[in-house]
């Protein structure tokens, strides 16, 4: 992609939060090395003046700066003003530092407004920014919200219209910062431009398709937070229905970005939605226990964890069988499962293609291993394949082998990260890799139709002890069709 030259202001809601300090600050530094042309202005709650938050900034990026470089000129692009996001006058005395900020850096006009805000923030911040005369300018502006987009659909479509009251679709840019990932944004080129899996991705040659995101962590400092949320809306609803449209979606007419967000949709369009009954049967919903994790260290069950309901319910794991009910896709069971405290951190898509006829008249070979592309999108970037040769011997015996193409092993120079790429499309004025409101939208039909059955239905929770890979009612999931899943640490053994 063409580097952007086009000078801007960026206005980071929430810039003394977690997610500033450990991603946004780091991206907005490898920005500024690519003489990216910007200034910052950091709005919190907190009293900073500009000296003790460039002072934070400076701290936040210690870890990715050489020893000695002389970090004067970036951090003299950071400005700081105190917000109460209720209080318009303090807006309008924004405007006036904008606009010093702005003539300062000849930066044309042009403003990338960053909500690192709880969602509920959202309309009184885009309110006040129109109000205040911020979203007026001779140059273009462009609006970046975090998820979650709304609770349910109907949340999601009031949020949608408050923000379409000031921003134009077009300017508004939902981000996900998986898309943002290298092997992510890799799917599509693995499949369009390698004719042999292009042709061969359909229902005709693939058995099942199964994406895990697994993480090793418990909730820590979100519990409050997913307490009242849970694996359901955290990651289903956005980052994991994401990952399947990419993986299912049909080949655009152009490679373009609505094109590309055309052929999205109409995966999420043809996703089967489940009533009450097709709840329990396709869909596993999990609590993690006290257990032991890979290292040895024993941890503690959710329900202990601090700030957590002792009688909560909320799921930290969920499985589940999809059908996509186009042409290409009827009968492919596509599982996806995420989860805390499970066994290894990872995130992966496999595709298991169909195992040969069973005819001993036309060969006789010993078992044979399924062949298996799988995409490795952490914390190994790359892809494998894994097929069957002879093994080598006087004998017609059979082993796997695999081939492997590794993107950050040892040597290899780091990639931009995702937030930085991401970050870097909204200046370039690209929003691919954004999602679109219809995106959200049916992605909140397919989860809402779960979450009201899970709320109406007598539904087990199951539990899985802490460093598993999750309860035994996945895996049965799984082997009600013969299958099973391909786990992340034995994938190359299978």
């Amino acid at each position: 992609m063409t580097q952007s030259k086009e000078a801007n202001i960026f206005f980071l809601f929430g810039a003394t939060g977690d997610l500033a300090r450990r991603k946004l600050y780091p991206a907005l530094y490898n920005l500024y090395k690519k003489q990216q042309p910007f200034a910052v202005i950091g709005l919190a709650r907190r009293p900073h003046n500009h000296q003790s938050f460039r002072d934070l900034v400076a701290d936040s990026i210690q870890d990715f700066v050489a020893q000695d470089t002389d970090l004067t000129d970036f951090l003299d692009t950071f400005y700081y003003h105190p917000l109460d996001v209720n209080n318009l006058e303090a807006f309008v005395s924004l405007k006036d530092l904008s606009d010093k900020v702005d003539r300062k850096f000849n930066l044309q006009g042009n403003r990338v407004f960053y909500l690192s805000l709880a969602p509920r923030l959202f309309k009184q911040v885009t309110g006040n920014l129109k109000k205040a005369g911020l979203t007026h300018d001779n140059g273009w502006k462009r609006l970046i919200i975090e998820k979650p987009f709304g609770h349910d659909l109907e949340s999601g479509t009031e949020l949608n219209e408050s923000l379409h009251a000031v921003f134009k679709e077009s300017e508004i840019y939902r981000i996900d910062h998986y898309l943002g990932k290298e092997m992510i944004q890799n799917i599509q080129v693995v499949r369009f431009a390698n004719p042999i899996f292009e042709s061969v991705w359909n229902n005709r040659y693939i058995s099942n398709i199964q994406i895990t995101l697994s993480e090793q962590l418990g909730v820590g400092e979100r519990a409050s937070y997913y307490d009242q949320t849970g694996a359901l809306l955290d990651m289903i609803q956005n980052h994991m229905l994401q990952l399947v449209s990419l993986t299912a979606m049909e080949p655009p007419s152009r490679f373009a970005t609505e094109d590309i967000r055309d052929e999205k949709v109409k995966v999420l369009k043809s996703l089967r939605l489940f009533n009450s009954d097709e709840v329990k049967e396709h869909v596993v919903r999990g609590q993690y226990e006290d257990g032991t994790m890979s290292n040895g260290e024993s941890v503690i069950g959710y329900k202990k964890e601090e700030n957590i309901d002792p009688e909560s319910k909320t799921e930290t794991y969920v499985a589940a069988r999809l059908f996509i009910d186009n042409y290409r896709w009827a009968g492919v069971p596509f599982y996806i499962r995420t989860g805390k405290r499970l066994a290894e951190r990872s995130a992966q898509i496999t595709v298991q293609f169909k195992d040969v006829p069973k005819n001993p008249y036309f060969y006789n070979f010993n078992e044979l291993s399924s062949n298996l592309l799988t995409i490795h999108i952490q914390p190994d970037e790359g892809i494998s394949l894994k097929l069957n040769a002879k093994r080598y011997s006087q004998e017609s015996d059979t082993i796997p082998v695999k081939m492997k193409f590794c993107n950050n092993c040892e040597g290899k120079p780091d990639a931009a990260t995702a937030y930085e790429r991401l970050i870097e499309d909204c200046i370039n004025g690209d929003s691919t890799n954004f999602i679109r409101w219809d995106e959200v939208a049916f992605s909140w039909t397919f989860v809402d139709a779960i979450a009201k059955a899970w709320r109406e239905e007598n539904i087990p929770l199951e539990t899985y002890p802490a460093g598993s890979m999750g309860p035994k009612a996945s895996d049965d999931l799984l082997a009600k069709e013969g299958f099973h899943w391909w786990d992340i640490s034995k994938v190359d053994k299978n």
